[in-house]
């Protein structure tokens, strides 16, 4: 049915008779020449059917957008004044000698040809028409291709490609697991996996050195643009290799994969610690393109009579601080107060505010309603701190620490995005240094999972200062996007015992939850550790699209629902019963 691909003709010589096969992608009928575009995977071309071939001619009539053909013809070149510089293949054209429908269309239920304003759920009912339009092409032959480079990367650095079940049992790792029922084991449940990290540490424990796996993972939690309730990561663990030399050689993939995919040279890949971030950036994943920071200033503000700023200064468990925003001192009430409402959104009960008309002469230099509170000192050290200038303005929190830094850390990067502040650039790091365990609420919790090893490497250390330890986890951060997260992992029983116990995990509990893996920690575990890096997030950046939606064939709505395929629905109960499952929602199928 086809010689070339679309896309492939520029490499034919012009006169050599050619055939493809695709799509009808437009029809103009001009002065008495139908033209056509035919489009497949790799791109489109134009098509001439001139009248002297009545037959040809009247089948092209007849030719409606979405159609299937097959065209022969002669490839030629276009004249200088016909030339499409919008068309990678606009020098070309093909003379058509021969045309052949493969199938007919009905209008299409969305726009293939050109740009409309469709809502996402009719985008994804009719995935099949969406995914025809160029760009979406583009992105998921642009996926494959990252896909592949990932997978000569790791194969070149010796890494075996090992799959995982997908079938498994439901381990606490920060989010609800999916749960699938046993037919044959009645009353039990499988679980699909949110990762394969036992899986992986147990190839460790069995000497396979180097793994990688392209692999589908399920969470059941809430969606946001960047998350979905099935998505692929690309898992990778490694036997005798430190944190820096794993993160060594990441970094040396990603690095290859920008400059092989995109032409870019990443360049540094610098290390922050996460209490610097958090205490800088207001994120675990600051976002680097943007230059505003959050600078403190609680310690000049203890002694004023303002309470909402001296009450949280004087707070151990408080903090004030400000973001400086560059020219800003231009904002309307209105707008300050927008960020006000969007700043509340963190739990901020305010945005207090001071625009600076003029550095150093304090008060009388700045316009505030909070400018009585202060006296001049007071206002030129916040100044001289924040590095503001004549036109900007002042951005405060006063709150508890964990408001203020979340509140901020939003801020910052909200008002730069409207003001045009966010740098066009690559801004990748590493964020190292975590806390090991959170306490909430009395309860400890492993910052990522209880596998991690600590920095501490003493048990009874580590139980006695178990909020102070660092753990050996690290996160590879590009342009605010956790790209990917991993840790040197715990392999000796005594530090595992020590971390179940911390987090509450009683010996039974644990037996029942991770008693084959503690059971491999007996027979001489390899010190390990590895990394995942979202595929789905890492070519939605590189592809510059707004979610991971769109970078995936078939992906799930905000509420983990397919319209294309109705995905979830009801099942009979005769599944049910031979499930062992009741059902506490009333289906009308089975009523």
């Amino acid at each position: 049915m086809r010689s070339h691909y679309c896309g492939d003709l520029l490499n034919v010589s012009a006169g050599e008779s050619v055939k493809v096969a695709g799509w009808v992608h437009r029809r103009r009928d001009l002065g008495g020449l139908i033209f056509l575009q035919v489009r497949d995977r790799s791109g489109i071309i134009q098509v001439v059917v001139e009248p002297d071939q009545a037959e040809l001619f009247a089948q092209a009539e007849d030719l409606r957008s979405e159609f299937v053909v097959s065209v022969e013809g002669f490839l030629r070149l276009r004249p200088d004044n016909m030339i499409n510089q919008d068309m990678a293949t606009g020098t070309i054209e093909l003379l058509a000698t021969g045309l052949i429908v493969l199938n007919r269309a009905a209008p299409p239920a969305i726009l293939i040809d050109g740009h409309e304003d469709v809502s996402e759920e009719l985008r994804l009912k009719y995935r099949y028409l969406d995914l025809r339009r160029p760009e979406m092409q583009e992105r998921i032959l642009f996926r494959n291709k990252v896909a592949k480079k990932l997978r000569d990367f790791l194969e070149a650095e010796h890494f075996a490609d090992i799959e995982t079940p997908i079938l498994t049992k439901a381990t606490p790792e920060g989010a609800r697991d999916y749960i699938v029922p046993s037919r044959t084991n009645k009353g039990s449940f499988f679980a699909l996996p949110q990762s394969p990290q036992l899986f992986k540490q147990l190839l460790m424990m069995s000497g396979f050195d180097r793994y990688y796996q392209i692999v589908r993972c399920f969470r059941d939690e809430d969606l946001r643009a960047d998350r979905q309730p099935e998505f692929t990561q690309l898992d990778i663990e490694t036997s005798f290799m430190d944190e820096e030399a794993i993160m060594g050689m990441m970094e040396k993939m990603i690095r290859q994969l920008f400059v092989d995919c995109l032409g870019v040279e990443l360049g540094d890949f610098p290390r922050m610690p996460y209490a610097e971030a958090m205490q800088r950036y207001g994120s675990d994943k600051p976002d680097l393109r943007v230059t505003i920071e959050l600078v403190d200033v609680a310690d000049l503000l203890k002694e004023i009579e303002f309470k909402v700023f001296s009450g949280p200064a004087n707070d151990q468990g408080g903090r004030v601080a400000a973001i400086c925003v560059p020219g800003g001192a231009e904002l309307s009430r209105k707008q300050i107060d927008q960020y006000g409402e969007y700043a509340g959104r963190y739990g901020a009960k305010g945005l207090a505010w001071i625009k600076v008309n003029e550095a150093g002469k304090g008060v009388a230099g700045v316009q505030s309603p909070i400018a009585r509170f202060l006296d001049d000192d007071i206002i030129n050290q916040i100044i001289a701190r924040t590095h503001a200038s004549a036109g900007d303005i002042l951005l405060f929190g006063a709150d508890s620490n964990k408001v203020v830094t979340d509140a901020l850390g939003a801020l910052r990067l909200k008002v730069a995005e409207d003001r045009g502040l966010v740098e066009n650039s690559w801004k990748p790091l590493w964020v190292v240094d975590f806390p090991m365990f959170e306490a909430d609420g009395g309860q400890m919790h492993a910052l990522h999972h209880p596998f991690t090893a600590p920095q501490e490497n003493d048990a009874e250390k580590l139980k006695a200062r178990p909020t102070e330890t660092l753990s050996r986890a690290y996160d590879m951060v590009l342009n605010g996007c956790e790209v990917g997260g991993g840790s040197v992992r715990i392999h000796d029983q005594n530090i595992q015992a020590a971390v179940f116990d911390i987090l509450g995990i009683e010996t039974q509990e644990a037996e029942d939850k991770f008693g084959f893996l503690l059971e491999a920690l007996k027979y001489g575990c390899p010190p390990h550790g590895g990394i995942a890096f979202g595929l789905d997030r890492l070519v939605m950046l590189m592809v510059g699209a707004d979610s991971i939606r769109d970078v995936i064939a078939f992906p799930k709505t905000t509420t983990a629902s397919c319209p294309l395929t109705s995905a979830p629905s009801k099942i009979s109960q005769s599944q049910l019963d031979e499930l062992a499952i009741a059902s506490t929602v009333k289906n009308k199928e089975t009523e």
